[in-house]
């Protein structure tokens, strides 16, 4: 006869805990060329970096001239094509392809590609998109643009304001100065 434990059943059920396996993300990181990151994120960021970038050249070029943006522009580079590496990594594709970037309009391909489903080549599916990434796209992609119209239009109105006030001005001036008949 076989040795079993006195008073255990063999036939019973496990006692162990099963979980569903949960799904493994990868981090996202933004000082990166490796990894994935998703198309929500990539726009946040890239236009987040970008406008910062954009503050900080102007800041920099106030305090030590010409170069101050030439250092902006070389970071707004360098980050923009790391960014773009990890979004070409998103859909299974080498990050050779981020020399897209450099041709107008073009680059708008990696807005629309969407990223593989699972895990790829480098590496486990990017974690999906907060509030916060969702609400910095929407500001971007339409307040932004919506105050830039405005602004389109603002300007010039308070342009030609400004030259009919003068106008104006100097025409009431002009009529003081006049001698009385």
């Amino acid at each position: 006869m076989a040795t079993a434990t006195p008073g255990v059943n063999p036939y019973a059920k496990p006692n162990a805990a099963v979980a569903e396996a949960a799904e493994a993300y990868q981090e996202v990181k933004l000082f990166s060329t490796s990894g994935r990151i998703g198309r929500v994120r990539y726009i946040a960021y890239g236009m987040g970096i970008y406008i910062l970038f954009a503050i900080l050249g102007v800041l920099l070029s106030l305090a030590i001239g010409q170069a101050g943006m030439i250092v902006a522009w070389i970071g707004i580079i360098i980050l923009g094509f790391m960014l773009t590496i990890q979004r070409c990594h998103d859909f299974n594709t080498t990050g050779w392809l981020s020399l897209l970037v450099l041709v107008p309009l073009v680059n708008l391909i990696f807005w629309f590609i969407p990223g593989t489903d699972g895990e790829n080549n480098y590496g486990a599916k990017t974690p999906p998109n907060g509030g916060g990434v969702v609400f910095a796209v929407v500001a971007v992609l339409i307040v932004i643009p919506l105050i830039g119209v405005l602004a389109a239009i603002a300007l010039p109105a308070y342009q030609d304001y400004t030259k009919r006030a003068k106008a104006a001005q100097q025409m009431q001036q002009q009529q003081q100065q006049a001698p009385k008949r």
